[in-house]
């Protein structure tokens, strides 16, 4: 047991610091919990990848404890925290102008990915009355670009590595962050460095103010489904009528002919008529309106026609998977948090499920007493 942890792990009614005898330092033991660093890194393992309780189980099996979840709670906040405040570190110091080194080799395409994704809070938020909140998610991936053919034998842009940052920080205090770790991946030596969202209201501000790429990309994915919304709420979903105005559009748009599209969506939305103040979101002539407006912003970046003769990705897949890899830990429909609780956890999260061994380099190299 003595190979595991340094004192009787359940008392934990002390500060943890108050725990750990002078040779501690010496010793190389963590001094957020009472754990030796092998076993520290086996909890932070666990707690990125299920709930507490379940990690309580594992670990009790492996380690014959008796461990209850609020424990490893307690224990991986501690340590999650430290990796968060490595990045609040490191954020400062980029926005100080201090960059951090890029890899040893340029990537030929870099593709940074922003979106968001839910949580649950315990306390509803004040101004929407409602438990649901938004976390910022970015996956930065290197890609080797396609062939630019459009047949089935065309060689795809292919992914390659992806790493990951999530916040519950609002979209200012996650721009940096997303840049910090765009600046790791090779953000300035890479030959094209592409920018990939669904156009949300933050998402295009955060570029903005944080990126300059060859090209920003509206996904694919989202814009024809807008194509789509227009067709069903004039139609109605699942009928032919809706298919036979949706799939002309998505055509044109496939094809770049995005100015046709603004021109045949002004078409219908006329043919209803202004928006009302009464009607509801999902009134035909509100989400006319809106499409308009939304294929008119983000033409310039809906070129797919130009982006596939490059050989570049046109869908943001990455990031959405990225997405659900949080949400597989941190959402569900029992999963309440507290903000300062979640972020250590996201922390742990993006690195383990970053695929560039950062999670065996951090245990590897982790400054053994950090306060």
């Amino acid at each position: 047991m003595g190979r595991w942890f340094t004192t009787n792990s359940t008392a934990d009614a002390v500060p943890v610091t108050a725990l750990f005898p002078p040779q501690c330092r010496e010793w190389g033991l963590p001094s957020e919990t009472p754990l030796t660093p092998r076993a520290a890194e086996r909890l932070c393992r666990e707690a990125a990848q299920k709930s507490f309780d379940e990690a309580a189980k594992s670990l009790n099996i492996d380690f014959k404890t008796e461990w209850d979840g609020k424990q490893i709670q307690r224990w991986s906040e501690r340590l999650g925290n430290a990796m968060v405040r490595e990045r609040d570190r490191q954020t400062q110091a980029l926005r100080e102008g201090r960059r951090p080194e890029g890899p040893p080799n340029a990537p030929q395409l870099l593709v940074i990915g922003v979106d968001g994704g839910r949580w649950q809070g315990r306390e509803k938020d004040t101004d929407s009355d409602s438990r649901w909140r938004e976390k910022k998610v970015a996956s930065i991936s290197s890609y080797i670009p396609g062939d630019g053919g459009d047949g089935p034998d065309a060689r795809k842009p292919k992914p390659l590595v992806t790493t990951h940052v999530a916040t519950t920080r609002d979209a200012a205090a996650f721009g940096p962050m997303a840049r910090l770790e765009a600046e790791k991946r090779g953000y300035r030596q890479a030959e094209v460095v592409l920018g990939m969202g669904d156009g949300g209201n933050w998402i295009d501000p955060l570029f903005d103010r944080e990126f300059r790429a060859n090209a920003r990309i509206i996904d694919w994915c989202h814009a024809s489904e807008h194509l789509w919304d227009c067709a069903k709420a004039i139609h109605g979903p699942q009928t032919p009528a809706a298919s036979a105005m949706a799939e002309p559009l998505e055509a044109l748009l496939w094809d770049g002919k995005v100015q046709r599209v603004i021109e045949n969506l002004a078409a219908e939305a006329a043919k209803l008529g202004e928006v009302q103040a009464s009607d509801p979101p999902q009134h035909p002539r509100r989400v006319l309106h809106q499409n308009v407006g939304y294929f008119t912003k983000h033409q310039e970046h809906m070129r797919y026609p130009e982006y596939r003769a490059k050989g570049w990705p046109i869908g943001s897949g990455v990031t959405e998977a990225s997405v659900k890899q949080f949400n597989k830990r941190v959402k569900g429909t029992e999963q309440f948090w507290k903000e300062e609780g979640l972020e250590p956890i996201l922390a742990l999260r993006g690195t383990w499920i970053s695929q560039d061994d950062r999670w065996d380099r951090y245990w590897k190299n982790r400054p053994a007493y950090v306060k």
